[in-house]
Parts: structure tokens; sequence; C-alpha cells
């Protein structure tokens, strides 16, 4: 399988992802608010330039996954942003307000392009990404994952289904793997677990 297009960043707690297409680029995820220098030394590594992302989407808006998108947005990288995120989108602002120290922007969300879950191919498209974009609320009722149809596949938060067991009698998490499950996935990336390799096996 090939994955020389898409770039791990790890520059704080969280996993954040890369993905090059062939006619624009995909972030997923940022860490913290502060961590741009270091997200600048990630990217260098990989010799990948601000110009080179053209949207920045968040698995879900808690303060780990979104604390670059004010910045990065004001440096022309596009928000995507699913209708299913849109009333969470100011759910860290308060946590972030404590630390004075960050000077944290809310996101403006006034040039956010707004999808629907059906449209997110036709999106992912435009960058010449394979792929689709479908809703996890078992973590959080804005989680997202995204489905690369090479059979890759980003699921943030999303609790392990080796877990499954654990949560009883939660029908979110196991209707969440049911439908992740239901791709066909190969590589399963989470934003604070190891890579999950081939699963293909019901629970």
């Amino acid at each position: 399988m090939q994955t020389d297009f898409i770039f791990k960043l790890r520059y704080g707690n969280t996993n954040t992802f890369f993905i090059k297409g062939g006619s624009g680029g995909l972030l997923i995820d940022t860490d913290m608010a502060g961590t741009l220098p270091l997200f600048y030394r990630a990217i260098k590594e990989y010799n990948i330039k601000i110009s080179d992302i053209s949207y920045v989407l968040a698995t879900h808006y808690h303060p780990d996954h979104i604390g670059l998108i004010s910045e990065l947005t004001k440096m022309g990288v596009k928000l995507l942003l699913l209708d299913t995120q849109v009333p969470f989108i100011h759910f860290s602002d308060g946590i972030f307000k404590r630390d004075k120290r960050l000077n944290y922007e809310p996101i403006n969300t006034d040039t956010a392009t707004v999808i629907s879950t059906a449209d997110s191919r036709k999106l992912l498209e435009s960058m010449g990404i394979e792929g689709e974009i479908i809703s996890v609320p078992s973590h959080s009722d804005d989680s997202v994952a995204l489905f690369l149809d090479n059979g890759i596949c980003f699921v943030g938060d999303l609790e392990p289904e080796e877990y499954l067991s654990a949560y009883g009698s939660n029908d979110k998490l196991k209707n969440d793997w049911e439908k992740v499950l239901k791709l066909n996935p190969e590589i399963i990336y989470y934003s604070h677990f190891k890579e999950k390799i081939c699963l293909t096996e019901n629970f």
C-alpha cells in the first residue's frame, strides 16, 4: 500500500497528519495553542510549506486538536468544517483563555468551508485526495473520521475497537466501529495511540 503521501507530525501530545494530494494538501488536526514553533520544525523536516496546506480539518474541537487553527487560517490555510461541528467550534475558547501567555484568538469561521459528510468526497477530490469523511460521535458529538479509498483511516480520539468490551453497552462506540469496519480499513491512525494495521476482523 502506498503511504508516502502521508506525513505523521508529532510536535506535542497529539498525532497530526498531512496528506499530500495531487492538487492540494490536507492537515488533519493541530496540537495545543502555543506549539507553532514546534509545528514549523515538524513540517520543515518533511519539506512541507504552509502554502502546501490547502485545508485544515479538525477531527473534533477539543483543545489538543485545534490550538493552531486560528494562526494557520490567518496565513491562508482554509478551515474545512463539517456542519455537525459548527455548534462546537468555540468549545475550547474558555480553556485557552485561562492561560494569558498563549494569546489565543478564537477561530474565525467567516471564511470556513462548511460541508456535510455527503459533500466530503467532492471537496477532497478538489485536492486530488480520494476518500470521504464520516461522523463518529462516540468520543464527542462533533467527532469525524477521514477514510481514504486506499484503506487508510484517521479516527482522531475514537477509542480503539479492542476497548469495546470495557465500555459495556456503549452503543455509540459500537455503532462508530461498525461504520469504520464496514469500510474495510487496512491501516487506522489514531491521535494518541499507535496505528493499527490490517483491521479486518469483526468484533
